[in-house]
């Protein structure tokens, strides 16, 4: 095995964990995936014979890609940020394989990403770094400009946006499946007080239609419940699925998917349901672990 060769296998070690930082950072699995391959090719052009700890620079390299690649979707985006669902994780109700796991450690759910995704490009490296993977805050700061105290400062704005705007979902899978199969149940029933039942009173509805169909928020129980009801009409059937490790469904009509969602159960209630509609964003997805 040559220089090259060796590098490559090593590389090939970090490249889940990359994946998953990267994901953090820009909540789309195609841009982690490119922000990962672009890491390659630096380090493939670099001399890393000084590098005592492999992992920790390809961290911080594939956070500075991240980080150039969130700031020109953000000057270039133009829909509401909170219309914007990111890309859901899917797994099989039974549970998580090996490299889901690893993607979607410290519950990473899509409600979290929905947050993320209203920080700063800078806020959003420095908690994503620090808080969910150790990075100290003398590294991050070169890769946004600032001393490590002020890195500091944006690590601890975004943590209080996380805190204040997210809401912690019930550890117990059975719990969260029981919930959002009565959900699915009024809503093809047409049973609009067993829905009412099952919502949170302050619920949020996020759902992300891409340019083809309609996006945006909803708000309050009852409109919630209505929604509900008129959209499982429009679904033939729906399979259970676990989304970014937590109970949800994918909608299906004429063989194929019409949508993803993802629910946020706190306390028996549903807190929040993210919902992805994109014709365009659901082809992308490997749905092949619904399989029967």
């Amino acid at each position: 095995m040559n220089a090259h060769e060796f590098l490559a296998a090593r590389f090939e070690e970090h490249r889940t964990h990359l994946r998953a930082v990267a994901y953090r950072m820009l909540g789309s699995l195609s841009d982690a995936d490119d922000a990962v391959q672009e890491a390659w090719m630096r380090i493939s052009r670099t001399d890393t014979s000084g590098v005592e700890n492999l992992g920790g620079w390809l961290t911080t390299v594939v956070g500075r890609i991240s980080l150039n690649m969130l700031r020109s979707r953000t000057q270039r985006r133009e829909e509401p940020l909170d219309a914007r669902v990111p890309d859901p994780i899917i797994s099989s109700p039974e549970g998580l394989d090996p490299e889901h796991e690893v993607m979607l450690a410290d519950s990473v759910g899509l409600a979290l990403l929905v947050v993320l995704d209203t920080l700063s490009p800078a806020e959003r490296l420095a908690f994503v770094l620090h808080d969910l993977f150790s990075v100290p805050f003398d590294e991050i700061a070169p890769i946004v400009g600032r001393t490590p105290a002020a890195a500091r400062q944006l690590a601890s704005r975004a943590r209080r946006r996380v805190q204040g705007t997210t809401s912690a979902p019930d550890a117990d899978p059975a719990t969260q499946r029981e919930v959002v199969d009565a959900f699915l149940t009024a809503a093809r029933g047409g049973d609009l007080e067993a829905l009412l039942a099952v919502l949170d009173p302050d619920v949020v509805v996020r759902s992300d239609g891409g340019s083809l169909r309609p996006s945006g928020v909803v708000r309050g129980a009852p409109a919630v419940a209505e929604g509900a009801i008129t959209f499982a009409r429009l679904a033939e059937f729906t399979r259970p699925a676990l989304v970014n490790g937590a109970a949800g469904a994918v909608a299906v009509s004429h063989g194929r998917p019409v949508s993803v969602a993802a629910f946020t159960v706190t306390r028996g209630k549903v807190v929040a349901l993210d919902i992805l509609t994109d014709p365009e964003r659901l082809a992308r997805l490997d749905l092949t672990v619904l399989d029967d």
